[in-house]
């Protein structure tokens, strides 16, 4: 497993931009499809997008298509989601993750950050 480190999350205005990071230690980081996932309140854990191991592919839930990327940077053992255009309805504690194959399926992701806390105002 990888120890995963999110940080970046806050209060944004809808429409507003915001970057969320993820710092890994521990295993080879360039081995692990890297993915954001996401839970509002009361509602179950969902992905977000995800990146391939060696960031050559992406992929990412309709909802947040055209508005989110996710990049990473094997030298560094990051991977950031970059949330431009976002709306309330993005409020959640986004989570990253590690996992071993490129998939949107939560199963797939045995490591996880913390979560940070991100708040879209209206």
């Amino acid at each position: 497993q990888v120890q995963l480190v999110e940080s970046g999350g806050g209060l944004v205005q809808a429409g507003g931009s915001l970057r969320l990071s993820c710092a890994a230690s521990g295993r080879t980081f360039s081995g692990y499809t890297m993915a954001w996932f996401r839970q509002a309140p009361g509602k179950e854990r969902e992905f977000v997008g995800a990146v391939s191991w060696s960031g050559t592919s992406t992929t990412y839930a309709d909802s947040v298509k055209g508005r989110f990327s996710i990049s990473r940077d094997n030298a560094k053992n990051t991977v950031d989601l970059h949330m431009n255009t976002l709306k309330p309805e993005d409020t959640a504690v986004y989570y990253c993750a590690a996992g071993r194959f490129y998939s949107s399926t939560l199963n797939n992701y045995d490591s996880w950050g913390q979560g940070t806390q991100v708040t879209v105002s209206s």
